[in-house]
């Protein structure tokens, strides 16, 4: 079975935009910046597992909290995977790229390496 990844624009508590990526029928999760330019080296705040359900979802979201509408979404191919770094090349719509998402010291993380190739073996240190 496929996995899939969406990105989403959501305009609560404040605009940004969020990454999903499946992972062994889970949806993984980062908060993005709403005006991230994805060829440049971006924060990513870890958000909780969410349902799969929002690789379709577009409208508004339970319990006030804003609303949603895609970006893009399509298929995912996990090129590495570990606790502390991920390497994704999605194909999507619009995007069409693979990326390395990295955790730093005190447990934050950053989406880099944006390219319309897959990562290779190792990492963009």
């Amino acid at each position: 079975m496929t996995e899939r990844f969406a990105v989403l624009d959501h305009d609560w508590p404040e605009p940004h935009r969020d990454l999903f990526l499946e992972r062994d029928g889970m949806l993984l999760a980062w908060r993005l910046p709403a005006d991230c330019d994805f060829r440049l080296s971006i924060p990513a705040i870890a958000a909780p597992i969410h349902r799969l359900i929002y690789l379709d979802y577009e409208g508004p979201v339970a319990g006030n909290r804003g609303f949603v509408s895609r970006l893009d979404a399509g298929s995912l191919e996990w090129l590495f995977f570990s606790n502390e770094r991920m390497c994704v090349k999605l194909s999507g719509s619009r995007l069409k790229v693979s990326f390395q998402l990295a955790k730093g010291e005190g447990g934050s993380w950053t989406l880099s390496g944006w390219e319309s190739e897959p990562c290779e073996a190792g990492f963009k240190e």
